[in-house]
């Protein structure tokens, strides 16, 4: 797990917050306003926790400058979805990805800023419709290994290595089950690391969050390949157990976020937080 001490962030000044109030702006430009002024926190919600996989760059990742917080492009739409919904959102960091849902599990965590669908997550929150951005996950090998890779079958005499806990959708998780050599470890950067020194054939992530990180690390010899293992949707989720889980929130939520994906606010936050991430791993 990185921590991200070794990234020496700018002060956090007027530019980080002016471009949230830029992207607030462009909602409103955009023709729906929000509605924080005639929203009110309900009686038994005076505020949520959200987290999510914090080795999740430009999404999710935590701040260097107080590591108990993740920043990026789904935590500034939290933001946005609080200001709309009235009510505050804590953007946290909790652990590594798999400590996440299992918080989420025991309904100490109440949203998680950004999941695949599967099967087995419905047993332990709701999923939000639409989802709020659709990613890519891809096979990332070696420059010096020559893997013909056209399809899913093609890994299945190869060593696999991925993020524990990590869903890329439930046909591809099924296939993988059943057929690959995948193992799993604990963060991006340990796969990576795998993958570099030849003890894994391939490592499956997205293309994004895995782009950032090898320029994280400087590494330079890995590449990815197509076609992609999946494309699939991010959704905000709720847990069922948490104490804001009620239908007229839900339902508030649900509606906030649809105006949002409406507006396409996501690609803006996306754009800024892969800037920002940039000027934090120069320093």
């Amino acid at each position: 797990m990185s921590d991200l001490k070794s990234a020496r962030a700018p002060r956090r000044g007027p530019g980080l917050f002016q471009s949230l109030a830029a992207a607030l702006g462009f909602t409103l430009a955009l023709g729906w306003p929000l509605q924080s002024a005639q929203a009110q926190p309900t009686e038994s919600c005076k505020q949520l926790t959200a987290s999510g996989n914090p080795q999740y760059p430009p999404y999710l990742w935590r701040d260097p400058e107080d590591e108990n917080r993740l920043i990026g492009a789904n935590a500034d739409l939290m933001q946005l979805l609080a200001r709309e919904i009235g009510i505050p959102i804590e953007v946290r960091y909790i652990g590594p990805w798999g400590r996440v849902q299992e918080e989420t599990r025991a309904g100490r965590i109440d949203l998680i800023a950004g999941a695949f669908f599967t099967l087995p997550r419905t047993e332990y929150m709701d999923y939000f419709h639409p989802a709020f951005r659709e990613t890519r996950s891809v096979v990332w090998t070696r420059d010096n290994l020559r893997l013909n890779y056209r399809r899913w079958a093609d890994l299945g005499s190869l060593q696999g290595v991925t993020v524990i806990n990590n869903s890329f959708g439930e046909d591809f998780d099924r296939y993988a089950r059943e057929n690959l050599k995948m193992s799993t470890v604990a963060s991006l950067e340990q796969a990576i690391q795998m993958l570099q020194k030849g003890r894994a054939d391939y490592l499956v992530y997205e293309d994004s969050p895995g782009a950032a990180f090898l320029a994280k690390m400087n590494i330079t010899d890995l590449k990815s390949l197509s076609p992609a293992v999946a494309n699939e949707n991010l959704h905000l989720t709720l847990s069922h157990k948490s104490a804001c889980n009620t239908p007229e929130l839900r339902g508030r939520i649900t509606r906030a976020i649809y105006k949002m994906t409406r507006a396409n606010v996501m690609q803006g936050l996306i754009d800024k937080n892969i800037q920002l991430w940039r000027k934090q791993n120069q320093q």
